[in-house]
């Protein structure tokens, strides 16, 4: 008998196609005449030259990676001047450095709970917040998107420790959630709450100071924040935001954080030069807020079905999967790449356009995204 163990994958394979669901690499060139709205570069920063010559001096600096993990020669005075940034501009008490949004999520997930907690997560969360739970070993009850009441109720169930969390805004429609509602649910019912703010920093909040700020909750007892590097800021890499006491707590804790290398020495330089860079032009936050209502209101001018953005993201509704698809590929083709959601990676199972704002788009480039998305629209 002949030993094949990977032939499974050619099973699993077929049947992806099939389903229509095959995923692809297209890797761009650094010269793409293409307008992007699939990134999340919401405020321009990724190619800023101060944010790129923050990350060059920060590599001839310190070199080209962290060469650790933090625990051991991974952290320097640049992951320390950054996690001081991050915790003053969101109005935290501390702040902890990690090299992924991803893992940011994971550490706070698995330290904050375990066996003998409740995690209640909303039914839209990220699947960084679902993988989250999964592997913190907590009972996990999934409550209906943006529903405090769910979440009250489910907390009262619990016998231990009890954390609701949520994204701030949501990746696929990009509507916000009920932070204020959701943060009386928890205090009410003597329970954590953990939002990732990934998609909220840098768009929402006074100059970009992120959806907790807005929500007047940033600092907070009993509130812990997440978020990535790699939106807004135009880096890499996440960090996860509260009392000193549970920053803390994770450095001797969070897996994700104590296994891993510390975050590149460039990636950190890059999100500290924006972070700075925020301070001084606040305005960067309105004017992407401002792109993204001018591209829904067009859009659906235009007879479009989108979704009334929250924050930056802009979702346009597609007929199916495969229309989907085929509406990406003619805008990529027109010259225009937008983002493509579609099942198993949207939880409603309707598929759409996903369109982010940026604070550098000009009005010409507006019209010219909003008539791409238009011309090639699919039937029904």
């Amino acid at each position: 008998m002949s030993f094949a163990p990977f032939d499974w994958i050619d099973d699993a394979a077929r049947r992806r196609a099939e389903a229509g669901l095959v995923r692809a690499l297209r890797p761009r060139t650094a010269e793409t005449q293409s307008l992007d709205l699939a990134s999340n570069d919401y405020l321009g920063l990724a190619r800023h030259p101060e944010v790129t010559g923050a990350a060059a001096e920060a590599a001839r600096r310190w070199g080209a990676g962290a060469t650790g993990s933090r625990l051991v020669t991974g952290s320097t005075a640049l992951h320390a001047e950054l996690e001081r940034e991050l915790a003053a501009f969101c109005g935290f008490e501390a702040a902890l450095v990690l090299s992924s949004g991803y893992a940011a999520n994971l550490a706070a997930l698995t330290a904050l709970t375990g066996r003998d907690a409740l995690i209640v997560s909303d039914a839209g969360n990220h699947a960084s917040i679902v993988d989250g739970c999964r592997l913190s070993r907590a009972e996990t009850v999934v409550v209906p998107h943006a529903d405090p009441d769910a979440v009250r109720k489910a907390l009262r169930t619990r016998d231990g420790r009890g954390l609701a969390v949520t994204d701030s805004v949501f990746s696929v429609d990009g509507d916000a959630a009920p932070l204020p509602s959701l943060a009386e649910a928890c205090r009410a019912e003597g329970a954590a709450l953990l939002v990732d703010d990934a998609h909220g920093l840098g768009v929402l909040g006074e100059g970009g100071r992120g959806a907790l700020a807005a929500a007047g909750l940033a600092g907070g007892d009993g509130i812990v924040a997440t978020l990535t590097l790699s939106k807004a800021l135009g880096s890499q890499g996440g960090a996860v935001l509260g009392p000193a006491r549970v920053i803390e707590h994770l450095v001797n804790t969070a897996r994700t954080f104590i296994f891993d290398t510390g975050l590149a020495p460039a990636a950190a330089g890059a999100a500290l030069g924006s972070l700075l860079l925020l301070r001084r032009e606040p305005d960067r936050a309105a004017r992407v807020r401002e792109v993204a209502a001018g591209l829904h209101e067009r859009l659906t001018g235009a007879g479009l079905a989108a979704v009334r953005p929250d924050a930056a993201v802009v979702s346009v509704r597609a007929p199916s999967a495969d229309a989907a698809v085929r509406w990406a590929a003619d805008c990529r083709e027109a010259g225009v790449t937008v983002g493509c959601f579609r099942p198993p990676s949207v939880p409603d199972g309707v598929s759409r356009l996903r369109l982010t704002a940026r604070a550098d788009l000009t009005e010409a480039q507006i019209a010219e995204a909003v008539d791409t998305v238009r011309r090639t629209a699919p039937a029904g």
